[in-house]
């Protein structure tokens, strides 16, 4: 998403360092688009690879990632990636959870020290669903929705035309309003869902991940 991008922006220019923008575009890295369930890898080794690139002519010798040590815990086909090409994670092999590297941050003063965590937009997606630019742009839309409603935690997940929302556990109340509620409903049906449904478990990462671990299919029909 562009806040995304302005986000880095503000950061690298609070911190002096130089931001270049590298453009990708992952729709069309064979294998991606069909989001199997090791679409990361190939939307990974298409960012490093373009990395690495840059890195050459910039002379640089190292290109390191901000994976976590957190992130080991949890299905990423993207280490795999990270390992192959060389990819430091320094964040990793200092041993460094989410919830040190914020107190970190906060020592520095950084205004990012608290933002929640984000994963890239095809994370929504159950494997084996076509990504596509419109979905994605559905997604992102409906997201601001949320956002805009004051939710701090959130993901909306794609099932076709059912709209899964999840929200922290401590904000699950919200719903009982109905001026949120019929905001939320209404600017869904009008980014193209039918249904709209509340995740009763509430946010949680890697929830598309559940039918892996118990052997299942992540299929929505």
């Amino acid at each position: 998403p562009s806040r995304e991008i302005e986000s880095a922006k503000e950061i690298a220019g609070l911190l002096g360092v130089k931001h270049i923008l590298i453009t990708s575009n992952e729709l069309d890295v064979p294998g991606f688009s069909a989001n199997p369930t090791n679409r990361c890898y190939f939307c990974k080794s298409e960012l490093f690879q373009k990395l690495k690139e840059k890195a050459k002519e910039l002379k640089l010798n190292h290109v390191a990632d901000g994976s976590n040590y957190d992130d080991i815990k949890d299905y990423r086909p993207g280490r795999d990636a990270a390992r192959e090409l060389d990819i430091r994670s320094p964040l990793i092999e200092a041993g460094l959870t989410k919830n040190e590297i914020r107190a970190l941050a906060k020592g520095l003063n950084l205004p990012n020290w608290d933002k929640p965590s984000f994963a890239c937009l095809s994370s929504r997606f159950p494997y084996g669903t076509e990504i596509t630019a419109m979905r994605l742009k559905q997604i992102e839309n409906c997201e601001n929705i949320i956002r805009e409603m004051g939710f701090r935690q959130f993901r909306v997940r794609y099932h076709n035309e059912i709209a899964r929302i999840e929200v922290g556990r401590d904000e699950l109340q919200r719903f009982y309003d109905n001026k949120i509620r019929d905001n939320i409903i209404n600017g869904f049906k009008a980014n193209g869902f039918v249904y709209i449904t509340l995740d009763l478990e509430g946010y949680r990462t890697g929830s598309m991940n559940q039918p892996l671990l118990i052997g299942g299919e992540s299929h929505a029909n």
